[in-house]
């Protein structure tokens, strides 16, 4: 089974959980998130099977979508209402100033990272010196947020949705709308429902994919390797010395190549056949991002994904594949 699941992540497990739970239920153990979730938190968190372990690179930086409640008048330690409160003040602003500071993140802002977070300062993770009782100095980090929806204000509540780049803290925004407020905030709760196109209403839990593990159902909910391509241009090696160096992971002149037209969805303008909402719309933004091709050899076996070199005139290997588990 090689390819992305989109698990539904419970509250009070860790992202790590889930991935030592899926070992044991799908009975492997190859597989690796795509970025972690506070255990607070829930949502969308794709997880990667088998050879897609391959793909956790081009996949942990993608935009993400959380619904958010902000509890103003509050601040903690963790900057969630999990941690000690370390500060409290009245909450006397308007429904319209808190649109204003809200609405004021948006576009690209320097955030500090919380002293709760798995970054390092000198190779030691910033929450095992937040245990400690020490803190350090954060250099901000730039973060973008591309979109925010007020959905309800209920003084002292509001609850938003925000999409943001990679490295966004959600804690973090809370505190620093809080702050801009000047009536202090935190984090009461968090709900990822989107990454990039993996979306809350397609997420499994794992007792679900338990269930549908023992009906023997699973792989229909797995977004196959190859199906994650399939917005890119295809090639296929020619019978010989072409096959010979893709199956080493070799570079590969062009003539040793032709357009791979029978490959499974070699035409992507239209959705094919049996193909999910999701494995379409990924393949469409991988394909954005990874400007190459798939490369298959003369039996239609998928290689991997290469990228042509003008100067050399061959294709190189970008992401390999064919062979190990």
């Amino acid at each position: 089974m090689d390819g992305i699941i989109n698990v539904y992540k419970e509250k009070g497990f860790t992202s790590h959980d889930v991935v030592a739970k899926l070992r044991g239920i799908l009975r492997m153990k190859k597989i690796g998130h795509t970025g972690t979730l506070d255990p607070a938190a829930e949502g969308v968190l794709p997880v990667c099977l088998g050879k897609g372990t391959r793909l956790c690179d081009m996949l942990t930086d993608k935009t993400k979508t959380y619904r958010a409640v902000l509890l103003l008048g509050k601040e903690t330690d963790t900057q969630d209402t999990t941690g000690a409160v370390q500060a409290e003040y009245p909450v006397h602003v308007t429904e319209e100033e808190v649109r204003e500071a809200i609405l004021s993140f948006l576009g690209d802002y320097m955030q500090i990272p919380p002293m709760y977070s798995a970054l390092k300062v000198n190779g030691k993770k910033l929450y095992e010196l937040a245990r400690q009782g020490k803190e350090v100095e954060r250099e901000a980090r730039p973060v973008q947020i591309l979109d925010i929806q007020i959905e309800s204000i209920e003084l002292p509540r509001v609850t938003f949705s925000v999409s943001c780049s990679k490295g966004t803290y959600i804690r973090t925004l809370c505190y620093d709308i809080g702050r801009r407020l000047g009536c202090g905030g935190c984090m009461e709760s968090l709900l990822r429902t989107r990454v990039d196109c993996f979306v809350l209403e397609d997420s499994l839990t794992l007792s679900q994919i338990e269930k549908l593990r023992d009906a023997g159902r699973v792989e229909e909910h797995v977004v196959p390797v190859e199906g994650v391509f399939l917005g890119l241009p295809a090639l296929a090696t020619k019978p010989g010395d072409g096959d010979k160096l893709v199956h080493n992971g070799n570079p590969f002149p062009a003539e040793l190549a032709e357009p791979e037209e029978t490959a499974k969805g070699a035409d992507s303008s239209a959705k094919p056949e049996g193909r999910s909402e999701t494995e379409c719309n990924l393949a469409v933004s991988l394909a954005d991002r990874f400007d190459g091709v798939r490369v298959y050899d003369s039996e239609h076996q998928f290689i991997g994904i290469y990228r042509y070199n003008e100067e050399k005139r061959r294709y190189q290997p970008q992401k390999i594949f064919l062979g190990g588990n």
